[in-house]
């Protein structure tokens, strides 16, 4: 059984630039599987939270906390949510309860398990595109 309340090491160190780039990234998978099942494109990532933070958690390292409505990461003893002003984390009382319990539920260990292999290849995805966007300093360029 996976402990998904350990820290888990950063591949990218968090930045609110990192966070953006991942919002975005993130945003155009969530599409990508919308069309893939035949949906509407999403307006935003609500559903999206086991994707997301899984996401989050595998870049940036952290921790995945959360219940049965909502799941989002602690990274570096921040609370950080890539679907933080999605229309279904807005209609939440309380978003950022924690129920550790909640993880370790059969059924929502293998629902988390079942995402992995979609999150891991957006994973080397995302990497490799900030990998490709960024100019390596020693070209000399400001």
């Amino acid at each position: 059984m996976t402990d998904w309340s350990l820290d888990r090491e950063a591949q990218l160190a968090y930045s609110y630039e990192r966070f953006a780039q991942a919002k975005v990234f993130v945003f155009r998978k969530w599409c990508e599987k919308a069309a893939e099942r035949g949906a509407l494109p999403p307006t935003d990532l609500s559903g999206s939270c086991k994707y997301g933070s899984l996401f989050m958690n595998r870049v940036f390292g952290g921790s995945i906390c959360g219940h049965y409505e909502h799941q989002y990461n602690m990274i570096g003893g921040r609370l950080v949510d890539l679907s933080h002003d999605a229309i279904d984390v807005g209609r939440i009382t309380h978003p950022y309860l924690h129920e550790p319990d909640f993880f370790n539920i059969p059924q929502k260990q293998a629902s988390l398990n079942g995402c992995l292999p979609r999150v891991e290849l957006w994973v080397a995805q995302f990497l490799k595109e900030i990998e490709s966007s960024e100019v390596p300093s020693s070209l000399g360029i400001l």
